[in-house]
């Protein structure tokens, strides 16, 4: 089986308050993360701030297979993503985790992540090139070639995920927990159009998005 953890509990502060509730061309951005995982996935748990529980669980398709679950996350991201495992059943053998502010993921890039990880590795990420000229601060450019920019959904084998969270252990990126624990990590490609949402400048740019590609334009409803 095959489980999202939706990761969306952050207070929005850089935006101006909670992102994930914005509307984006008349879908809300959480719902629009919500809805490409359920078609990737068994099933989807979406962590959000403990006073958001009740309202987002009353939007939400509850009626789609009981697939969707909402529970309160922590203090920080690593914290929330531990929550929301521990809400995904025992016997998934795949776990995803997705940041609900990257509303323009699409269901090609969550398979990409997912069969990586069925192909053997114990973590899948979607990167994208640095196109950017990348400069120390004391001085020096970095050779961009051998950097990339990371986005999620992120895949994991679910015995490496639950694993790597044990310890407690508290990282940006997933991934990097699993590979502080010898796992393996294969990048994927990513896609450029999956931004994510954190000022409001970038609300704005998805809309361009949404309106410049059709594909991206109407997610499945989640109610």
């Amino acid at each position: 089986m095959i489980w999202t953890v939706v990761v969306a509990a952050g207070s929005g502060t850089r935006f101006g308050g909670p992102k994930h509730l914005a509307d984006l061309a008349g879908v809300r951005v959480l719902d629009r993360s919500i809805s490409t995982a359920l078609r990737a996935s068994d099933g989807v748990v979406v962590v959000v701030a403990a006073d958001q529980v009740d309202d987002i669980s009353a939007t939400v398709d509850a009626a789609a297979g009981g697939s969707v679950t909402v529970v309160a996350g922590g203090d920080s991201r690593s914290q929330s993503v531990r929550l929301g495992i521990a809400a995904v059943p025992e016997d998934a053998d795949v776990i995803l985790v997705h940041d609900g502010a990257r509303p323009l993921a699409d269901l090609a890039l969550f398979e990409r992540v997912i069969t990586a990880v069925a192909a053997g590795a114990d973590a899948a990420v979607p990167a994208v090139p640095v196109t950017d000229t990348i400069r120390r601060i004391g001085g020096g450019v970095v050779d961009r070639s051998t950097l990339v920019g990371v986005q999620t959904p992120q895949a994991f084998r679910a015995a490496s995920l639950r694993s790597a969270h044990e310890s407690g252990d508290d990282a940006t990126d997933d991934a990097s927990l699993v590979e502080a624990q010898g796992g393996s990590v294969m990048l994927v490609d990513g896609d450029r159009h999956n931004l994510k949402i954190t000022n409001p400048e970038d609300l704005a740019i998805a809309h361009t998005l949404i309106t410049m590609h059709t594909d991206l334009a109407a997610p499945e409803p989640t109610t």
